[in-house]
């Protein structure tokens, strides 16, 4: 008897453990960035602070990025208004004000329609330094 009762224990607890369970694994759900951080390192006062976040779609539906928003307003961010496929990839542009001197480290917070992922961070760093700074520099390697 008592063999009987642990063969049906085993069975029940065999039964619950797959309850639920598919043979196929979901797919995986994410978009990729190719990176997140940008260092623009040190770059002169009023030069070209344009970088570009490349990403893919690897859901199963579309994506749409809801809203980009800067840390401050130093930071100007362009995104695709219109759905990204799966599997197709697009770029968010940052253009960061280059008249301001010294070190920076900003933030973009990128909201998507995707519930398990709605927030992504990217960040852009470096440090700007005035043209005489470089020029003396440049000097100096004479």
């Amino acid at each position: 008897m008592k063999k009987l009762v642990v063969l049906f224990s085993a069975l029940f607890c065999f039964a619950m453990c797959s309850f639920g369970q598919t043979e196929e694994a979901a797919a995986p759900q994410s978009v990729s960035f190719e990176y997140t951080t940008y260092d623009y390192g040190q770059i002169q006062k009023g030069s070209d602070g344009k970088c570009s976040f490349k990403f893919t779609n690897n859901t199963d539906t579309p994506l749409i990025l809801t809203n980009v928003v800067a840390s401050c307003g130093c930071t100007v961010p362009s995104w695709p208004k219109t759905p990204i496929n799966p599997g197709e990839s697009n770029v968010i542009n940052v253009k960061y004000n280059t008249n301001n001197v010294g070190h920076f480290t900003k933030r973009i917070t990128v909201t998507t329609n995707k519930q398990d992922m709605s927030t992504i961070i990217l960040t852009i760093k470096g440090q700007v330094t005035e043209v005489t700074e470089v020029q003396d520099i440049q000097d100096e390697t004479k």
